[in-house]
């Protein structure tokens, strides 16, 4: 073979999933990235079991894209790495096989769980120890709802389960390790205090590894076909948005603010040190671990997710396209009352346009008709209150931190959202500039390339910047 080897990306999303193949068909210097495989997720409720993933189906789905990937890949594939929400993880047997499908995060178990956490260690010395977000999702939460049901076997969080199951020792990738709220940002490791504090198992937990960390070949039967006869596994950045923000050219330069605009927004910085002050705490603002070594600094809000709970609601009766959605809430006057997006009663799924209106008659404001013809108004108010939320959230980041940026760059689905571009450039008076949509993809090839191209920055934010850069430029050439 004298073409380079092929990469591929695995992402996992809440509401959709991406096999993802990047090849050089022409020269070394001009990469192609072709989705060859996406299929649609979500919670999947158990009755009494509780709200968990398909599993078995995502892994099917997966099994798919690989092996399509095989044949569309003549040159070979070097390197396979995987992305995905954070928090959620899967219990194993003593031979590694899943010995339920993993709990969805927005499962209410951990309601009590995270009353119990708090009697032993409050929520603001957490965050001093931690940095992370208080929110019932946390792995944290959801590992101390298991102690409760008396569950303690050996987990690995849903990104590096994938990894597992296609053949990788069971790790825990800082980035995403960084989510679960047991890791000390002091010393890139779990936190043997929290674990002890709270009776947690720490022998159940994986070890931590670096972005980049090459893991081994793939399994048996997957290496027996020709592409992957020399393929390596790798832990990219596993947590999504840190690869997202990898595959933003610039990302870390101080007058860029990041918006990665999907299920989840998510608005922040990328700091070279966390912040974690009572007041960064108050504002319920996050430190994870970004891919080069630094950090996220940002706050999470539910985003499209709300929109999209709203539509699901009355897809049986009428289903809207998005580009008829924007153009008929573009045309709607603003609403007097906006929504207030950190409301925990948005979190689970189900009839959301309720769940709206609930919010509404508690502060005084007129009730949303609740008819399917009435999806403009609802996506013009969601759109309306983001943008809002965006601009207050800068502020508070540019108080706490001291940076003021110049520039918005918007990744995920949400960067095809004029209306809601245009809004939140209004609200906070700064450019908006968007970015890839598949930008986790980027930034997943990009953590890879700079891992195995052998060269002499490894995985440092410099390598990835740059072939982030290679294949921003790609994409919009070939665009």
């Amino acid at each position: 073979m004298t073409a380079r080897p092929a990469l591929v990306a695995i992402d996992l999303g809440a509401e959709s999933c991406r096999v993802s193949l990047l090849r050089w068909p022409e020269n070394p210097d001009a990469p192609v990235v072709t989705m060859i495989r996406r299929f649609a997720n979500s919670p999947w409720d158990q009755g009494h079991a509780g709200l968990r993933w398909n599993l078995e189906h995502i892994c099917t789905e997966i099994e798919a894209g690989l092996r399509a990937c095989d044949a569309s890949a003549a040159e070979g594939i070097a390197g396979i790495g995987v992305t995905g929400w954070a928090v959620d993880y899967v219990r194993l047997d003593a031979a590694g096989k899943p010995l339920a499908p993993p709990f969805c995060y927005r499962d209410p178990r951990t309601n009590e769980a995270m009353a119990a956490v708090h009697a032993i260690v409050p929520a603001e010395r957490l965050y001093a120890k931690t940095g992370v977000q208080i929110q019932p999702i946390n792995t944290l939460y959801q590992l101390y709802a298991d102690k409760l049901a008396g569950a303690s076997a050996p987990w690995v969080n849903l990104p590096e389960y994938i990894l597992h199951w296609l053949g990788a020792p069971r790790v825990a990738e800082y980035t995403n390790a960084t989510h679960t709220a047991l890791v000390d940002p002091d010393t890139r490791a779990w936190s043997d205090e929290l674990f002890s504090t709270l009776g947690l198992d720490r022998a159940a937990a994986p070890e931590v590894v670096t972005p980049g960390t090459v893991l081994g070949p793939l399994r048996k039967d997957l290496r027996s076909l020709p592409a992957f006869a020399a393929t390596q596994l790798l832990a990219p950045a596993c947590h999504d948005t840190a690869s997202a923000i990898a595959g933003i050219p610039g990302a870390a330069s101080g007058d860029c603010a990041y918006i990665s605009s999907g299920t989840w927004s998510l608005v922040g910085l990328v700091l070279d040190e966390t912040h974690r002050t009572p007041e960064a705490c108050a504002l319920g603002l996050t430190n994870l671990g970004a891919a080069g070594g630094g950090v996220l600094f940002h706050r999470g809000l539910p985003g499209m997710w709300l929109l999209r709970q709203c539509l699901n609601t009355w897809e049986a009766e009428r289903g809207w396209s998005l580009v008829e959605l924007l153009a008929e809430s573009r045309s709607l006057p603003p609403s007097r009352t906006l929504l207030d997006l950190d409301d925990p009663a948005f979190l689970p799924p189900g009839n959301m346009p309720a769940r709206i209106n609930e919010q509404r008659r508690r502060q005084g404001s007129m009730l949303l008709p609740e008819e399917p013809d009435a999806a403009p108004l609802y996506a013009n108010l969601i759109f309306r209150s983001l943008a809002q939320r965006y601009a207050t959230l800068l502020m508070e980041l540019a108080r706490v931190t001291g940076r003021k940026p110049t520039r918005i760059c918007v990744v995920g689905g949400g960067s095809r959202n004029e209306f809601l571009n245009a809004l939140t450039a209004a609200a906070t008076r700064l450019p908006v500039e968007r970015c890839a949509v598949e930008s986790s993809t980027l930034g997943n090839f990009a953590v890879q390339m700079a891992r195995l191209d052998q060269s002499s920055d490894g995985v440092s934010p410099a390598a990835i910047a740059a072939h982030a850069k290679t294949l921003a430029e790609a994409e919009r050439n070939n665009s």
